[in-house]
């Protein structure tokens, strides 16, 4: 909100079509009477939203914006200025890379304000515009005379996050650690991550140590984020913390360490995968976060429809052979095959899972929890599974040939074997398991088909507008002369941390395995005639089909790009004539 702006904030709004004449008139009545500012009047009558105005005054300045929340205030940062001097200069420091402050500031083009930010911190003022009552209430927050991390996680507290089963510290009066963990900081600490991480949709936590401070990271829709920084001297009782409810060795340090934790949040249960690492400056723990409100199982909600649709249930609907899920981790394959589960359990079917580790429990099937230590191995315990008149096995993942060749066996014999693989393609899945051993004439009898698989980032359907792509990703697409297609992005908002995207959906490329297929796998020599044979038979590549959500606005091309990129390389060598080496 700007002094001396009313009049041509008001033509902003009015021809964004954020408000009509009418309020525009009652506002002006409103403000004459209580000396408010037009913004303002229209946020409190409801007429307009904070981030819509924040969004509109964005644009009519030209200027980057933020809404302000936490995680997004690096606490040590903010205090760079004096409570005095941020409330005169309306700005308040978010968060700072080498020598580059950011800094929210309700008039960003003001030098003056700019210079004195400069000479204040020392260093180069990076300015985001937001709204003045947002500044001050996070002033108050986090520049206070008696903020400390209490101040930040005081509504937050140990009954918000509710561990289940846990443990005590030992009471031992000269374990310090002990001590310092049994503080009211460390635990709400330690809730406000997890809970900040299940609340925005987080798949891990990452607490590493630095030289002079905690970082805390989470991981959204595949992409780091920094939630926030706690003093260094707090690192080893944060760790202890997590290691004592995640049931781990607080006294090892040297040694990598895994554990889980049973929480309750927001009403629901959660299962925490943790695990712990020896670094240079201390030890560094990731935190998985196993939420099955997150886990979606229906076909329609992966983004699997029309032909896809039809051709994903004949290669998974099959009475016996064996089915791939390939792509690089990360990507989504457990999440599909967990789909192709819950579409085949029924009560006349047997289902084992073999997996290392068990994501999520699905009721109505019995599911095996590798243990290499003890000899419980993938290939030994589906060899042992066999006797237990399985009608459909999933197996997590063919790391070797022993897994492979016993898993081929299986679907020869009358199962329907599911498992995933780690190459690039669907055609790829084929010559990683020849380089591995297995015969052809084995692939060509026992396969139904195999997926490959990517997860690309949602536009956020808050902050969407069209916009053109630089020439090169026009070219990378191959769409340099096409001046007439609309191109969407997100600008960045509250609701998707200012990224412009919002959750992810999977693209599919599907490789049905007919009879062509299986006479081109007795006779191909490499996977560039495997790629040529499958191309007349419907398949395409990931980039096609990623291709298609571009066009229906559903995710930007640059993504597309970038996560294709792997796969379209792989294409691009075969098409050229190369020598493709198997991933």
């Amino acid at each position: 909100m700007f002094a001396g702006k009313t009049t041509k904030l008001g033509e902003v709004l009015l021809a964004e079509g954020l408000v009509s004449e009418e309020d525009i008139e009652r506002a002006l009545s409103t403000q004459s009477h209580d000396n408010r500012r037009l913004g303002e009047v229209l946020v409190s009558s409801g007429v307009l939203s904070n981030q819509a105005l924040l969004n509109a005054l964005a644009r009519h300045m030209n200027v980057k914006a933020c809404y302000l929340r936490h995680g997004l205030i690096d606490p040590k940062v903010a205090r760079l200025l004096s409570h005095e001097e941020a409330g005169r200069l309306k700005a308040l420091p978010l968060f700072r890379v080498g020598d580059r402050l950011t800094v929210a500031l309700s008039e960003p083009q003001s030098l003056p304000t700019l210079d004195r930010l400069k000479q204040l911190t020392g260093c180069v003022i990076n300015p985001v515009l937001s709204l003045e009552n947002n500044i001050v209430e996070f002033q108050e927050k986090y520049l206070g005379d008696h903020v400390d991390v209490d101040s930040f996680l005081v509504k937050l507290t140990d009954s918000d996050v509710e561990v289940i089963e846990k443990e005590h510290v030992d009471d031992d009066p000269t374990h310090e650690l002990g001590r310092m963990v049994d503080g009211s900081p460390i635990i709400n600490l330690v809730n406000l991550a997890v809970l900040t991480a299940i609340r925005d949709k987080a798949s891990d936590i990452h607490i590493e140590p630095a030289k002079k401070s905690t970082l805390i990271r989470y991981r959204i829709d595949g992409r780091l984020r920094e939630l926030m920084t706690a003093p260094a001297g707090m690192h080893s009782a944060i760790i202890s913390r997590i290691k004592v409810i995640g049931k781990m060795d607080i006294a090892e340090r040297r040694l990598p360490q895994e554990g889980r934790i049973h929480v309750v949040a927001e009403g629901r249960e959660v299962d925490l995968r943790v695990s712990s690492m020896p670094t240079l400056l201390g030890e560094k723990i990731v935190i998985r976060i196993l939420d099955k409100d997150n886990l979606e199982v229906s076909l329609e909600k992966l983004g699997i429809g029309g032909s896809q649709l039809a051709r994903f249930r004949r290669i998974f609907s099959a009475a016996h052979g064996i089915a791939l899920v390939t792509g690089p981790t990360g990507s989504g394959k457990t999440t599909t095959l967990y789909s192709v589960l819950d579409l085949l359990n029924s009560p006349e079917k047997n289902i084992i899972t073999i997996e290392d580790p068990i994501e999520y429990q699905l009721d109505g099937i019995n599911q095996i929890q590798i243990n290499e230590t003890i000899g419980l191995s993938f290939a030994r315990t589906l060899r042992s599974i066999l006797r237990q008149d399985p009608d459909v096995i999933m197996v997590g993942e063919i790391r070797d040939p022993d897994t492979a060749r016993v898993a081929i066996q299986a679907a020869l014999t009358g199962h329907l074997v599911l498992s995933t693989l780690h190459t690039n393609s669907a055609p790829g899945a084929f010559a990683r398991l020849i380089d591995m051993g297995i015969e052809p004439y084995l692939l060509a009898s026992a396969f139904t088909g195999v997926i490959a698989q990517r997860l690309a980032r949602q536009i956020c359907p808050h902050c969407r507008t069209s916009y053109y792509p630089p020439d090169a990703a026009l070219r990378d697409a191959g769409w340099q002369n096409d001046t007439q297609r609309v191109f969407y992005k997100g600008e960045g908002c509250r609701q998707c941390h200012d990224s412009g995207f919002r959750g992810r959906i999977a693209i599919f490329e599907m490789l049905e395995v007919n009879d062509e297929i299986r006479n081109a796998l007795h006779t191909c020599n490499d996977e560039d005639e495997l790629r040529a044979v499958s191309a007349r038979n419907d398949w395409r590549p990931l980039r096609e089909e990623g291709m298609k959500l571009v066009e229906e606005g559903q995710s930007t091309l640059e993504e597309i790009l970038r996560v294709t990129h792997a796969e379209s390389d792989a294409t691009t060598r075969a098409e050229t004539g190369e020598t493709v080496t198997t991933p």
